[in-house]
């Protein structure tokens, strides 16, 4: 794999040599990026323009026309890989009457908040999402939002918005019942990061991706991809990836959470947690005064 690709990724960089090496051999590629201020899928054969899908997107994004897109570009005879998440690919194979050229990566997901509660929580920080030329949710070891152009002030920590995501606090109620959180998988593949692997210190600070291959499709994708493949234990990878067996659960937390929410994102996580929103804020001072990175 090419290194500059596995450090720019969250995780391994799978996901983006399957991207890049689907684009260089003629393919059209959907997935998920900003744009003018909305998480939304874009179809592209730019290499250039899906460095733009590249990271964790801790939000749930707007399909809008993509599979009527992804469609016509099958009718036309293209190859298409959809980057997505399992309930988003199992809505595209509904949809296509024209999958021998379709390819689906899933990304093995805890759940999704609304992009309300995010476009409410940079509110209060005084951040203008559409101002943003990109957002980072997470890097390789680190959580927490990291953005991209004019407003870019955010302390390096996990902020609150994360933390809600991190404790399944703030998903939209469907996740927690989600019928594609289980070993039978809906894609050609399925990506996830890498929990526990067995791996040196030194791979899993460059980033280790879980990667499950469900099809010959799947295995055309990696063959295609130059990536490098180890096999792991399954069911390692299930007890340290619960969403390969069960949905995330409803924590008893959120339905206060949902119900302060309208005085402010900050003020329902006060609320429902007030240690950890103490911690956090003492954790913003000490970055905003140079004693903490």
């Amino acid at each position: 794999m090419n290194p500059e690709i596995r450090s720019n990724a969250s995780s391994g960089g799978i996901a983006s040599s399957i991207i890049y090496s689907f684009i260089r051999n003629g393919g059209y590629v959907a997935s998920c990026m900003l744009n003018k201020g909305e998480f939304v899928f874009e179809l592209t054969n730019s290499t250039q323009r899906a460095e733009q899908f590249v990271g964790s997107k801790y939000v749930k994004s707007n399909p809008k026309t993509i599979y009527i897109d992804i469609e016509r570009k099958l009718q036309e005879g293209k190859k298409v890989l959809f980057v997505g998440l399992p309930c988003q690919v199992a809505a595209l194979k509904n949809f296509s009457r024209n999958q021998d050229n379709l390819y689906t990566v899933d990304l093995i997901c805890h759940g999704s908040p609304s992009p309300e509660l995010l476009k409410m929580y940079l509110k209060e920080k005084s951040v203008d999402i559409e101002e943003l030329e990109g957002l980072n949710f997470r890097e390789k070891t680190s959580f927490g939002l990291r953005s991209v152009g004019k407003n870019n002030g955010f302390p390096r920590i996990v902020d609150m918005y994360t933390y809600a995501f991190l404790k399944s606090i703030d998903y939209t109620e469907n996740c927690y019942s989600c019928r594609y959180a289980s070993q039978s998988r809906v894609s050609d593949i399925s990506l996830g990061d890498s929990w526990g692997s067995e791996l040196s210190e030194e791979e899993k600070k460059k980033g280790i991706s879980l990667v499950l291959c469900q099809t010959k499709k799947g295995e055309e994708l990696l063959k295609k991809s130059n990536v490098e493949l180890f096999d792991a234990d399954i069911t390692r990878a299930i007890q340290l990836n619960h969403q390969l067996e069960y949905p995330s659960r409803i924590p008893s937390s959120r339905m206060f959470f949902f119900e302060n929410l309208e005085k402010g994102f900050d003020f329902a996580m006060k609320k429902i947690l007030p240690k950890e929103y103490l911690k956090n804020e003492i954790k913003i001072i000490l970055s905003k005064v140079g004693i903490r990175r």
